[in-house]
């Protein structure tokens, strides 16, 4: 037998390698290269009008949320009862509203409650492209030092909040 008949067999069994170690990865478990880093600076007109923009030296000096969303995202209604339920806890949530309308989204937060302390516009989506943001919704861990110490891909769920919460001290 000649050694370039084993050719396909050996295609077949690193393909074969390739697929199971690729179908045992988390698809909600993408890498942040802005984990361990200053959250990146941003200036956003606020939703609610109270004052001209929200900075991110408006979110230095204490943990919180940064919590993406929009009205047009299916997934942001399933964790919004979760987010009001830790609004109500004490839990300081930042919303940024990623990509829509801001009459949308006024109605949206009207219809189903409002879990921000304040809300950002990001109607454009660059603050979102600067944060790394996939898609809505994703909620961004902050520390004290206004690093970011975790990125939540999906919808916020009890699960990811166990996780989440111990970093919030």
């Amino acid at each position: 037998m000649k050694p370039w008949h084993l050719l396909p067999l050996a295609i077949v069994i690193g393909l074969t390698v390739l697929l199971g170690f690729g179908l045992s990865l988390d698809p909600r478990e993408v890498p942040s290269p802005l984990v361990g880093q200053t959250m990146p600076a941003f200036s956003l007109p606020r939703l609610e009008g109270q004052a001209a923009v929200l900075t991110d030296q408006d979110l230095a000096g204490r943990p919180l949320l940064v919590n993406v969303w929009a009205s047009w995202c299916a997934a942001c209604l399933a964790e919004h009862p979760l987010l009001l339920e830790l609004s109500r806890r004490g839990v300081e949530i930042i919303g940024f509203n990623y990509k829509d309308e801001p009459a949308d989204a006024r109605a949206w937060l009207l219809r189903h409650g409002n879990p921000y302390r304040v809300v950002a516009q990001d109607l454009a989506g660059q603050a979102g492209l600067d944060w790394g943001v996939y898609g809505a919704p994703e909620t961004f861990v902050i520390d004290s030092g206004g690093r970011i110490v975790h990125k939540q891909i999906g919808p916020m769920t009890p699960e990811a909040w166990q996780t989440l919460q111990a970093l919030l001290k």
